[in-house]
């Protein structure tokens, strides 16, 4: 059975997105992208220089790919309309996540700002994916005004703490019509299958494949992990119960 994720209109295999940022060498990107088999690619449109002669991040993301700038280093809602409208003019295409962060400490995203530039960007005919600390009033603010899809923080960017959020995004996955795709915390294969089981439609993750010691082994094993969460979602998973119950009827026993 075909299992496709659709976003933006186009049909998407890989439901593990890929982040390019904090790899020792650029050089690694394709083939952790590889072994990821990621169909979306994010990259901060300041490590991009079309103007170089010499090689940039874009030369190390496969063809295949949809390219998806983000608009990293923004702090509010016009600086992040701006690094879009300029990705597009540098022929990135028209995919954009946006990234809204006034604060340091926790890089927690500006959901108020996150919004305002989506409703921008819609209107210009970009497909928008905003970047978002979980909350459900304000994923339903952006998708009526066009976001082709959610992405809520599964715990603070880089830290690798996996899905504290769950209980929201999981409010979220119910209540909303577009695709949700945890963006952010995830540290390890687990807390990727964990999304998935849950009816996450992907996952992003960047920094637990960049910092692994075997990056495109890592990815490999995110890949793996997010075809497991999918298909036991897909096949419906037990409810848990309070009391146990036997596996074997309890008549016959030996006398």
């Amino acid at each position: 059975m075909e299992d496709m994720l659709e976003i933006g209109g186009r049909k998407i295999k890989s439901r593990l997105f890929m982040g390019t940022g904090k790899f020792a060498d650029k050089r690694l990107v394709r083939e952790v992208v590889e072994s990821a088999g990621s169909d979306i690619v994010t990259v901060a449109l300041r490590r991009v220089d079309t103007s170089s002669r010499e090689e940039n991040i874009l030369d190390h993301i496969p063809d295949r790919c949809i390219l998806m700038p983000n608009t990293s280093g923004a702090r509010d809602a016009d600086e992040a309309v701006r690094i879009a409208r300029l990705a597009r003019a540098m022929g990135c295409g028209n995919w954009v996540k946006i990234e809204v962060i006034a604060d340091n400490r926790y890089l927690l995203p500006d959901n108020i700002e996150t919004l305002k530039a989506t409703e921008i960007l819609v209107k210009e005919g970009f497909t928008v994916l905003p970047y978002m600390s979980p909350d459900l009033s304000v994923a339903k603010r952006l998708q009526a005004v066009g976001a082709s899809a959610v992405m809520p923080l599964g715990s603070p960017i880089g830290t690798g703490r996996g899905l504290k959020t769950g209980e929201i995004v999981k409010i979220m996955i119910s209540e909303l019509d577009v695709p949700v795709v945890v963006d952010a915390g995830l540290g390890s294969p687990s807390h990727a299958a964990e999304c998935m089981e849950m009816g996450c439609a992907a996952v992003l993750v960047n920094t637990a494949l960049a910092v692994a010691g075997d990056p495109a082994g890592m990815a490999e094993a995110f890949a793996m992990a997010v075809r497991a969460g999918r298909r036991s979602y897909l096949s419906g998973q037990m409810s848990p119960e309070g009391k146990a119950s036997a596996s074997s009827p309890l008549t016959g026993f030996l006398r």
